[in-house]
Order: C-alpha cells, then sequence, then structure tokens
C-alpha cells in the first residue's frame, strides 16, 4: 500500500511521516497555515493533503521565508494564483551561482599541503570560515565547498603568508564582496525584477519570466568583478612596483654615533638653555621627540583616510 492510498492519520502519524511535531501541527494550524482537521467523534482525523501540505511549508522554510510569507503564499496557492512558478523561481536564485564543483580532503592531506604541521586553530578558523565543513561521523574528512579558495590559501601560504594573515584578508575580502553583492541586487531589483514584486505573489508566467532574468543575469555579477578586478590590479600593481622602484636602494646608516653640522646660532641658543654639558642630550632627544611626533601624525592621517 502506498502512502498515498493512506487516506487518514492520526496526528501522530502525520507527525511521523511529515517530520514535524505535534506541537508544530497544532500550532501551524493555529496560525492558518494548516487546515483543521476533520472532527469524528473523539479523533481528528488528518489527510493526505495536510501531509503535502506540511512538506511544502518545511520546503518554504528551508528556502528562507518566515512563516508570515508562507502563509500569504499559500492563501495565493488555494485562491488559484499557484505556487509552482513561485517555487520554480525559488529554485532558480537558490542554485549555485558558480560553476565550481564542492571537494573532500582529509585531515591528513589537509596538513600536508600547508607544510606538514598539524594547526588545529587554523583548522578550526577555517571551520568558521566556512574554508572547510565536517563530514557528519567522520573526524578525519572534511568537505571544501570552494576548492579554488583553498588552493589560493595553499598558494599564499607556501609564499609566506601566515595562516592568521590569510584568514584576516578573508575576513576583510568577503565584506567587501557582500557588500559589491548587496549593491548588485539593489540595482537590479529596482531597474529589472521589481516588477515581479508587488504585494501578491506573481502569477506562474511571472515567475517563470523572472527565473529567465535570473539564469541570463546570474553571470554579469561575476563577469562586472572579473573585469574591474583585472583593471585595478594592473592599476595599482604598476604603481606600486614604480613608487619601490624609483625609491632605490635603502642605505643602511651604522649603528655608530654620526657627527652632523648645525648653525652656530641654533649651538649658541641650546648652550644657553641646558648648559654646554647638555648640548648633546638635547638634540638628541629633541630629534626623536620630533620622529615620534611624525610618526603618530602619519598614523592618525591614514586612519581618517580609512574612516
Amino acid at each position: 500500500m502506498t502512502e498515498q492510498s493512506v487516506a487518514e492519520y492520526r496526528i501522530e502519524d502525520l507527525a511521523h511521516h511529515s517530520g514535524a511535531t505535534v506541537r508544530t501541527i497544532r500550532a501551524y494550524q493555529d496560525r492558518g497555515l494548516l487546515p483543521r482537521p476533520e472532527r469524528r467523534g473523539r479523533s481528528n482525523v488528518y489527510t493526505h493533503a495536510h501531509l503535502s501540505r506540511l512538506r511544502q511549508i518545511a520546503d518554504l522554510l528551508d528556502r528562507g521565508y518566515t512563516l508570515a510569507s508562507i502563509k500569504e503564499l499559500l492563501e495565493a496557492w488555494d485562491a488559484g494564483r499557484g505556487l509552482g512558478g513561485v517555487l520554480g523561481l525559488v529554485a532558480e536564485v537558490d542554485k549555485p551561482w558558480t560553476d565550481e564543483r564542492a571537494g573532500r580532503i582529509t585531515r591528513a592531506e589537509l596538513d600536508a599541503r600547508f607544510g606538514g604541521d598539524p594547526d588545529e586553530a587554523a583548522v578550526q578558523d577555517a571551520i568558521a570560515l566556512g574554508v572547510l565543513e565536517r563530514v557528519p561521523g567522520r573526524d578525519d574528512e572534511f568537505l571544501v565547498p570552494s576548492p579554488q579558495e583553498l588552493a589560493v590559501a595553499v598558494e599564499l601560504y607556501a609564499a609566506g603568508v601566515p595562516l592568521s594573515a590569510i584568514s584576516g584578508h578573508l575576513r576583510e575580502l568577503r565584506g567587501q564582496i557582500e557588500h559589491i553583492a548587496a549593491r548588485f541586487l539593489e540595482f537590479t531589483t529596482e531597474h529589472v525584477f521589481a516588477r515581479y514584486l508587488g504585494p501578491l505573489p506573481p502569477t506562474d508566467a511571472e515567475a517563470a519570466e523572472a527565473a529567465s532574468l535570473v539564469r541570463r543575469l546570474r553571470p554579469l555579477a561575476q563577469q562586472s568583478v572579473d573585469a574591474e578586478l583585472a583593471r585595478a590590479m594592473r592599476l595599482f600593481a604598476t604603481q606600486h612596483l614604480n613608487r619601490h622602484l624609483a625609491a632605490g636602494p635603502v642605505t643602511t646608516l651604522p649603528d655608530e654615533p654620526q657627527a652632523i653640522t648645525m648653525p652656530a646660532g641654533t649651538m649658541r641658543a641650546v648652550r644657553t638653555l641646558v648648559g654646554p654639558e647638555h648640548v648633546s642630550a638635547f638634540i638628541a632627544a629633541a630629534a626623536e621627540r620630533e620622529v615620534q611626533a611624525r610618526t603618530l601624525d602619519s598614523l592618525a592621517a591614514n586612519h581618517n583616510k580609512e574612516s
């Protein structure tokens, strides 16, 4: 006997087949997400329609919808507007936005790629960043959502960049990239998708049209970022190299005391101020104070620019 041919369920059976708890089922009924069961004597009787509705709710929750928005979608579906197109649009947006495939790596392979010395703190940091994900039941194996991202970290480490610096750079880069992604979505929503986001869910035809646009626009964000990053890297790398080449070799001064020429008037003023025996100490202290003042000014200026 198939599940669908079993026409009636008690609430405990419905909970078992749907994966929801009895308490959750009753809460959905109270919120109007789930139709009331048929009352037969002292028993409540649920049907396969209730089971299907519970599975729809679970699917929408997994996709990030709130219970309030799920209620609106289900009411629109019950009114005949259709839910298939909306779910198709949601599925299109939920698809990976890259052709890269996730991989796996053992702990031994991971340690070998980063110099051979186990670094548990670095592994935990990578898990927190999502660069690695634990495989349930396998303590010695990790899922790698982006093998390219891990490969970049391996190359930077081989070039001499500490793991802590790589993690810090990734956090900073991720924040900037998320800002770019948010701006791209705001831009496309304003000029392309606003007409599909009215107070009512889109019809099946509108949702299908929006899904088609998502497929067409999906690669544009990465293409535009790639092009602009290439332009900026060429510009700044060239400027950076030219600046260092123009500076020439750095001359290292010896550690021994050096004789310097001071104006006679300045020397007389210093001798009058501190006495002949303290002239050298005074000039050294004054020079050191000037160096520290300029360092503080530079730090403050750089902070203001970053702000």
